[in-house]
């Protein structure tokens, strides 16, 4: 039975590197992720979706700890990231909670009656159900304080 020594770690890249530095791991034969989202942005004279990553200048990469100077064979990438002075490792459980919660559909949330300091229930999304105090409210988004978790989220409606 061979035992699976890969990891997920952090890679910092180049700004608005993080698609193509996934893509360009993933021709090599490296598992990367990179969280993201459509958005659609507004020119003068078009409206266009875009992908836009979730987190800006870092991309997720899965591999042997003795093949971690493979990624700098790539554009883009320009170190680990390192926490406690060793590189940042993501489990495996935290990369599939973060892609399983991506992939739930979003509720609009109304905001008609919030007031700031207002308890909100969050009804959909990567925070379901996770009780936050309304801490900012304007005409597209509501930030809101979520204690068990330790930082605030903002919420687009």
């Amino acid at each position: 039975m061979q035992i699976d020594n890969k990891f997920w770690f952090v890679l910092y890249t180049k700004p608005q590197q993080e698609l193509k530095v996934a893509e360009r791991l993933e021709k090599i034969g490296l598992e990367s992720y990179c969280p993201y989202k459509e958005e659609l942005r507004q020119w003068s004279d078009r409206k266009k979706k875009v992908i836009v990553p979730l987190l800006k200048s870092y991309v997720f990469v899965r591999l042997d700890d003795r093949d971690r100077s493979k990624v700098f064979e790539i554009t883009g990438v320009v170190r680990y990231l390192f926490w406690l002075g060793k590189p940042a490792i993501a489990s495996d459980k935290e990369i599939a909670t973060l892609k399983e919660s991506l992939s739930l559909p979003y509720l609009a949330i109304s905001v008609e009656n919030l007031i700031t300091g207002q308890r909100l229930v969050i009804p959909s999304g990567p925070f379901k159900d996770k009780e936050g105090i309304v801490t900012k409210i304007n005409k597209k988004y509501v930030t809101v304080v979520i204690k068990q978790l330790g930082f605030f989220v903002t919420l687009e409606y």
